[in-house]
């Protein structure tokens, strides 16, 4: 028998924690928490999620400074902004809604965020220290995932995890997050040889490939932890993840939902990072 991972539940008991947390520090520092937000351009998708991400600064108690630059702004104009939010001491964290128009190398801009404000966890920095498993901010997601493994209490010390998906931003910090865990870990990709094989190794399962369904009930050992990280439509326009829910979830001991699951936690852990940056600052 299976169990639904409630990621709308963990993150809400998250939030609860947080506010008073928050409140709790801003009554004895007398400081507010800030986190500046920009985004550049008109993309529906990305003015969607930053919607989202200044409600939940509202939700938890966080100070947000909204930053809607048209299309046309120049790389000079958007490294200058965030050149000065790097040194804004009411600014905790700084997060710069991807994609960017094209025309902006994002590569350099980003590199303007300083390491203890880069609270998405994307930076050469941040990375190079959860790879050395010392303090960091870690990129939301996957640190979202380990939250909801934590609380069901799923021991990952020496069991087999499989990634599939190497990205920058899910993949190789999954991947890494499992490592410092004790886990044996396979990451996988587009080029990985016999990949049912491989995910008919894992304990611990965690699509992160971005094709919808992609992971059939034929992939997944019985009694597997099955983590879809995936955000996607069906043929029928329907929201649904990499994983072919309806038939994977009679293998597994548990599994994540789509929607549901992974993606309430991702700005749950954007408003944890922020306040742990304004904390260890």
């Amino acid at each position: 028998m299976y169990k639904i991972i409630d990621g709308k539940l963990i993150a809400s008991e998250m939030r609860d924690k947080l506010k008073k947390d928050i409140a709790e520090y801003k009554l004895n520092s007398g400081k507010d928490i800030g986190l500046a937000v920009v985004l550049v351009g008109e993309n529906p998708a990305s003015q969607v999620y930053v919607r989202n991400k200044i409600k939940a600064c509202e939700e938890v108690g966080i100070k947000s400074y909204a930053y809607y630059l048209p299309a046309e702004t120049s790389q000079k104009e958007v490294e200058d902004l965030l050149a000065s939010l790097a040194e804004d001491g009411n600014v905790n964290g700084i997060l710069v809604q991807l994609p960017l128009p094209k025309h902006i190398n994002s590569e350099s801009a980003l590199r303007l965020i300083p390491e203890s404000k880069d609270v998405d966890g994307f930076s050469a920095n941040n990375i190079g220290k959860l790879c050395l498993n010392s303090q960091s901010l870690v990129a939301c997601t996957p640190y979202g995932v380990m939250k909801m493994l934590e609380h069901e209490r799923i021991e990952l010390c020496g069991k087999n995890a499989v990634v599939v998906g190497r990205s920058n931003i899910v993949g190789k910090p999954m991947a890494m997050l499992l490592i410092n865990a004790d886990a044996t870990v396979t990451v996988c990709h587009s080029k990985t040889k016999n990949l049912k094989e491989q995910c008919l190794k894992a304990d611990v399962l965690v699509a992160a490939i971005g094709k919808a369904k992609f992971i059939t009930a034929d992939m997944v050992k019985d009694g597997a932890v099955v983590i879809d990280v995936g955000m996607n439509r069906d043929e029928n326009g329907k929201l649904c993840g990499d994983v072919d829910f309806e038939n994977v979830k009679q293998k597994c001991s548990y599994i994540t939902p789509v929607p549901g699951g992974v993606g309430p936690m991702t700005i749950t852990m954007l408003m944890y990072n922020t306040y742990l940056s304004a904390v260890r600052r």
